[in-house]
């Protein structure tokens, strides 16, 4: 008996450590439930709770400060009783001790450029100056960028509750990055107290906002009125309600033409821009009305000599604003048409019914309908603002929690660049070559001991441009070309794009829409490019000669499998190329393959004769070695 048992014994540690050590085991996710559906998508009891805005700020130039009193209706479509709520208040990120400047937060290196998440040494932060509810104080508790908002009664599930505030800050130049101000030209984000989500994953997602993690947050309406010196033109999220009121009967003239060409129309041309012309009146102050329905964020942005241009794309209006001196603008507009009509056309059409980007001192960042852009030469002014219109879809359709998944926003976008930069440029060296760029950047960042998982939260990833932009856009890139082919994986990702419109998907519901509509385990590769730092070593041991013909025995050397191509050169110098699927590791770490017969023996062999891999050690890719 105790002999049968000891074989037990063994025979399960034996299957335990098969199951534990290869590589393509299952992930361990979450379980699907009522909520989030096997095949990824959302399931029969997927809810989200909705938040509505009526702003009315003032912008003072001349004190630097934006006051504003705020409306927040919430509803609670959860099936859980709130006794409390959480606000982000953004702007105390710049107060002496928040958490970022007590830690020194280091900038964020996009290889040349610097993306600094402090607040480069201005003091300041929200002056809350009410909270109510039903004309009633409420309780709460301030901590850092977050606020706890005790209800006198837990807000049940279907019911909805009103929260009346006001609040004023100084407005920084660079704030974090995000949002600043350059002269007379205010860029204006983060800047009104917004709810935090409270979803089925994670119930209150109140990580605070340090610097390196973007946002989460809830879809809604905007009603905002912005208040300002008469001399300003604003560009905003949202549909100008009272354009009689801040425009020119021109420019009116010119924005409803504008939407209905196929080449730019110069709103503010560079004579009028900053001239008394631009504006009906003159002194005093004057309102923006804003409108905006389905969006998780507002932003503005203002300036009193903005040059303007638009365009229109399957009536959707596209406009460029920036100022005189920014060389190379005049390009942005053509820039920005390309942009939203090669995504709209191969990912889900742009929703909204405008796309503006503006120019100014913050090196790149995206809000709904608005992008903040720096001005750079040609190739990386489309870069950047190609990129943040990307995120038009990536998080702002699609809203992923940016605070612990950036690579399901940045990374998403950083992979649909490469076909939009070939796109603008084809034909060119920077248009053919850009996808391996990527590959290239792998011996830099992918450093042993060093490299962190894409998995890393991003306030605590070490290099920020590695895991959540560039190896995350290659990993899609090749799960695309070189794992499941471009048509596979197109109907598989818009799927996925479609299903999750205006929701928040989790990385296990993607994984699964892409399981489900490829047709293909892909547990193997998530685990290798996410969760891991695994490294990918081919190898051509030899060739020999097989009983059936020649024999090459290639070896997977690494920790990540991926599929494999090789070129087989004869010795009357014919080339084949043969690719092999990944399940040719099935069996463990070496495979054989047979050259068909009638060929004769190889004169060489090549793994990765397109050096489209990160394989970290080519000199083993060819046989004879040095070849």
């Amino acid at each position: 008996m105790l002999a049968s048992l000891l074989v037990v014994a063994a025979l399960q540690a034996t299957t335990q450590q098969v199951q534990d050590t290869s590589l393509f085991r299952a992930l361990d996710l979450p379980a699907p439930n009522a909520y989030r559906a096997a095949d990824g998508r959302p399931g029969p009891d997927y809810w989200q709770q909705r938040v509505d805005y009526r702003i009315g700020a003032t912008l003072d130039p001349a004190t630097q400060t934006i006051s504003g009193s705020e409306t927040i209706h919430y509803t609670n479509r959860s099936p859980m009783a709130l006794p409390y709520l959480w606000i982000f208040l953004d702007q105390n990120i710049c107060e002496p001790g928040s958490i970022t400047n007590q830690l020194n937060q280091p900038p964020l290196v996009f290889e040349d450029v610097s993306f600094d998440f402090s607040c480069q040494g201005f003091a300041g932060g929200v002056t809350l100056q009410h909270l109510r509810s039903g004309g009633d104080d409420l309780r709460h508790t301030i901590y850092g960028t977050t606020m706890r908002v005790d209800l006198p009664t837990p807000l049940q599930p279907g019911g909805d509750v009103s929260l009346d505030l006001g609040w004023t800050f100084r407005i920084p130049e660079m704030g974090a990055g995000r949002m600043g101000r350059d002269g007379t030209l205010y860029e204006i984000a983060w800047w009104y107290p917004r709810m935090v989500v409270y979803d089925d994953v994670r119930g209150w997602n109140h990580d605070p906002f340090i610097g390196g993690g973007e946002f989460y947050l809830e879809y809604g309406r905007f009603d905002v009125t912005i208040e300002l010196p008469a001399e300003y033109v604003v560009a905003a999220t949202g549909v100008l309600q009272n354009p009689a009121d801040v425009l020119t009967a021109a420019q009116r003239e010119r924005l409803a033409r504008a939407v209905r060409s196929s080449t730019p129309v110069a709103i503010i041309t560079a004579d009028e821009a900053g001239t008394p012309q631009t504006r009906p009146t003159r002194g005093g102050t004057r309102s923006w009305h804003f409108v905006a329905d389905s969006v998780r964020d507002f932003a503005f942005a203002a300036a009193p000599n903005f040059r303007w241009d638009a365009v229109g794309w399957d009536g959707i209006l596209i406009e460029s604003l920036y100022r005189p001196g920014a060389a190379g603008w005049e390009e942005s507009i053509r820039m920005a048409e390309q942009s939203i009509r090669y995504f709209s056309e191969r990912l889900y059409r742009y929703p909204y019914p405008h796309a503006t980007t503006i120019e100014g001192p913050i090196a790149g960042m995206e809000y709904p309908m608005l992008t903040f852009v720096a001005g750079t030469d040609r190739e990386n002014l489309h870069f950047t603002l190609m990129h943040e219109f990307g995120h038009e879809w990536y998080p702002m359709v699609v809203g992923s929690n940016e605070r612990l998944y950036p690579w399901m926003d940045e990374g998403f976008n950083m992979f649909i660049d490469i076909g939009a930069t070939e796109d603008y440029f084809r034909g060119t060296p920077h248009g053919d070559t850009y996808a391996q760029t990527l590959v290239e950047a792998y011996p830099q960042h992918a450093i042993p001991g060093l490299e962190q998982p894409l998995s890393t939260r991003p306030v605590e990833s070490r290099d920020l441009w590695w895991t959540a932009y560039t190896k995350p856009g290659l990993m899609l890139h090749l799960l695309r070309t070189e794992v499941l082919g471009k048509e596979r994986f197109d109907r598989a990702f818009s799927a996925y794009t479609r299903s999750w419109a205006f929701k928040h998907p989790t990385p296990a519901d993607f994984f699964r829409v892409m399981r489900s509509e490829t047709g293909m385990d892909l547990d193997w590769f998530w685990r290798g490019w996410i969760y891991t730092t695994a490294r990918l070593d081919q190898a051509v041991d030899s060739v020999t000669a097989g009983a059936d013909g020649p024999e090459i025995h290639l070896t997977n050397r690494g920790t990540m499998v991926m599929a494999a191509e090789i070129a087989i050169t004869f010795g009357d110098g014919a080339r084949e190329t043969v690719r092999l699927p990944v399940e040719m590791w099935n069996l463990g770490s070496t495979f054989v393959y047979r050259v068909k017969d009638g060929r004769g023996m190889p004169a060489a062999v090549e793994l990765d004769p397109r050096s489209v891999y990160p394989d970290v050690e080519r000199a083993n890719n060819r046989w004879p070695r040095g070849s």
